[in-house]
């Protein structure tokens, strides 16, 4: 074996054994090796080659690299070890997706903008999943919390970054008219 596909088998068993994303800097310290940002991809884009005709594949989520499953695999993943799905109330999604598209925002900037009370149990259930945040307060009476969304949000919707948010206008399903 070469020193080189030893360092990569390095990298593969680190990214095996973590239980969330690593990232390029932490990649780095981990394995001690002299590697630059880009050697580092070239080496997952290695890894991601040698994955091609199996179950597993690399990902870049919001923590960082890690190895996972392909979606194809879920089903025979979810008759193996079956979960109760996470159930999520039309309300909590719109309260989180104003969080999301509007960060930072205040209760009252959610409220104005679904046009509904926020129920404090939605809330309670943000923050206990650690999908939201406080980040301050707004400068105005009263000074209320700015709320905005957590890496965790990103990690369990799967998204690297906010960027990777669909465009808001992509997101709004049409009602149906009257005459339909």
């Amino acid at each position: 074996m070469t020193a080189e596909t030893d360092s990569i088998n390095r990298l593969e068993a680190l990214l095996l054994a973590s239980e969330s994303g690593l990232s390029i800097r932490q990649i780095q310290h981990l394995l001690d090796e002299a590697w630059t940002e880009a050697q580092i991809h070239m080496h997952l884009a290695d890894l991601a080659t040698r994955y091609a005709e199996t179950a597993l594949t690399i990902v870049e989520g919001a923590q960082g690299w890690r190895v996972q499953i392909r979606a194809a695999y879920a089903g025979v993943i979810q008759q193996a070890w079956p979960d109760r799905p996470i159930k999520l109330s039309p309300a909590l999604l719109e309260t989180l997706s104003v969080i999301a598209y509007h960060q930072p925002v205040t209760r009252g900037d959610i409220e104005q903008i679904r046009g509904v009370a926020i129920n404090s149990q939605i809330l309670r259930t943000l923050f206990d999943r650690q999908w939201i945040a406080e980040r301050g307060h707004r400068d105005v009476a009263g000074r209320p919390a700015l709320l905005v969304t957590t890496r965790h949000f990103l990690e369990a919707f799967g998204l690297p970054s906010l960027a990777a948010l669909p465009a808001l206008e992509q997101t709004i399903v049409p009602l149906a008219t009257e005459s339909e």
